[in-house]
């Protein structure tokens, strides 16, 4: 019974030093991709009229041919984030 109490105390103590950006996104975000938005640097014009905070999608064809959705997020900057990003299937099972 002591090791699972020992064991339970440093598995508490190891998660508390993870953090997670969920919600606050103050991350970096994720590396741009060539076809991203943000691939060769911010770009000029900034977004004015959208909140702060919003999101948006942008789906392209990377270099090896697969269909990428990456969500952006708008910082107080006007800078975007790349907040997630999702690589669709080549091939579907659901061919009817």
């Amino acid at each position: 019974m002591n090791r699972s109490i020992v064991f339970g105390l440093i598995l508490a103590v190891v998660l508390t030093g993870c953090t997670t950006g969920a919600g606050s996104y103050s991350s970096a975000g994720l590396a741009p991709i060539p076809g991203s938005i943000t691939y060769n640097g911010q770009p000029r014009t900034k977004l004015t009229k959208s909140p702060v905070g919003s999101s948006f999608p942008h789906t392209f064809t990377d270099q090896w041919g697969r269909q990428v959705e990456e969500i952006y997020i708008i910082r107080p900057d006007r800078s975007l984030l790349i907040a997630e990003r999702h690589y669709r299937p080549v091939f579907s099972l659901d061919d009817d």
